[in-house]
């Protein structure tokens, strides 16, 4: 799967839909065509590129080859903050799809357009990041690595559920169990994608650098 590729798909599940199948289904495209567009068996135009950007709501410039912003009205130096982590003892990611409020922050250094952040909320997370904190990671929902493993990490399950979790070996290829940093350990996960955590903002400077939507 070639990068052009890779942003249709992050684009298209960002944007809510499950399968290419939905998506194409949704719009009206040939099932056949967008997920030979989304795999990357069939590259597609800057044509096409438009028609998919308006579907999913990003830039066609971002789509087509990685310039600027993935989204219409991004300002340089920010990205966004797309959910709240720490609620509860599990870490779930509380994604806010089609739903988000708008506020940014700053990219954190070394970050790209691809960068988004996580606001903390309770205390799941003591240790690693207290209430009003903010966790970055570059959203590009690639599969896990091995470099990955032994780290606290964003990933993502089969079963759609978004965690912060420590990446440990499962009992067999493919398989992963996460670690809690406060509650059990869920074995021989399955993982669509993972991500490392590029930057934690503690919670005095988090809140002098947020930018609120309105």
């Amino acid at each position: 799967m070639d990068e052009r590729s890779q942003r249709l798909r992050l684009a298209r599940t960002e944007k809510g839909y499950e399968t290419a199948a939905s998506a194409a289904d949704a719009f009206g495209w040939n099932r056949n065509t967008y997920a030979s567009n989304e795999n990357g068996n069939a590259p597609f135009s800057y044509r096409k590129a438009k028609e998919y950007a308006a579907a999913f709501d990003v830039r066609p410039e971002w789509l087509y080859d990685a310039a600027g912003p993935m989204h219409a009205g991004a300002e340089a130096g920010l990205v966004r903050i797309i959910g709240r982590v720490g609620a509860n003892p599990e870490g779930s990611v509380l994604l806010a799809n089609g739903q988000e409020d708008g506020d940014m922050a700053p990219v954190p250094p070394g970050g790209t357009d691809r960068a988004v952040a996580l606001r903390v909320v309770g205390h799941s997370m003591r240790g690693v990041a207290d209430d009003g904190a903010l966790i970055y990671f570059e959203d590009q929902r690639t599969p896990p690595t091995p470099d990955m493993l032994g780290h606290v990490v964003v990933v993502e399950l089969d079963t759609d559920e978004v965690l912060v979790k420590r990446l440990l070996r499962g009992s067999m290829p493919g398989r992963y169990d996460l670690e809690s940093l406060a509650g059990s350990t869920r074995q021989d996960a399955r993982l669509r994608w993972a991500a490392h955590i590029t930057a934690i903002i503690p919670p005095f400077q988090a809140r002098k650098v947020i930018r609120l939507a309105g």
